[in-house]
C-alpha cells in the first residue's frame, strides 16, 4: 500500500512532460488489466536531449511533490526510449520512431485514458496516430 495517491503522482509526471515539451503524452489506468502497475505515463521526445529532460524532470517533481523515487531506471543511456518505474506506476519516454514501433499504449486499448486536465494541461500536441486512438480526430 502506498502512501500516496497513485493517479496523482502520474498526473504530475504527465504534468513534468508536458512542461519539458513532451508529445503524445498519455495516462492510462491499467490497474485492471495488469499487475505490472496501476498507471502508465507515455510521452513521446524529439531526441536524445529531451528524452533526458523529460525523464529527470519527472524524477525531480515526483521527488518533490510526491516523495516518491523510482524503484528502477531502464534504458536512459541509449537516449531513444527511457523507463522509469515508481511500482504503482511506470513512466515511458519515447523518441518518435521507438514510440511508433513499440505501440505501447495499444497493448492496454481497453485501459481508460485519463484526461489531463486533471493535470492541468490544456494544449496538449499530439501526433495523428495517437490522435485518432484517444478518438480525438
Amino acid at each position: 500500500m502506498t502512501d500516496y495517491n497513485v493517479r496523482e503522482a502520474a498526473l504530475v509526471a504527465a504534468k513534468a512532460a508536458d512542461e519539458k515539451k513532451a508529445t503524445d503524452i498519455m495516462v492510462q489506468e491499467v490497474g485492471e488489466l495488469s499487475s505490472v502497475a496501476d498507471y502508465f505515463v507515455i510521452a513521446t521526445a524529439a531526441n536524445n536531449r529531451q528524452v533526458d529532460a523529460i525523464i529527470d524532470a519527472i524524477e525531480e517533481d515526483c521527488r518533490e511533490k510526491i516523495g516518491v523515487k523510482p524503484i528502477h531506471r531502464e534504458g536512459i543511456e541509449a537516449g531513444t526510449w527511457a523507463l522509469l518505474d515508481y511500482g504503482d506506476f511506470v513512466v515511458h519516454v519515447f523518441q518518435p520512431e521507438a514510440r511508433d514501433f513499440y505501440r505501447l499504449e495499444t497493448l492496454w486499448n481497453d485501459a481508460p485514458v485519463i484526461d489531463l486536465a486533471e493535470a492541468g494541461i490544456t494544449d496538449a500536441e499530439y501526433s495523428d496516430r495517437i490522435a485518432k486512438l484517444m478518438g480525438r480526430e
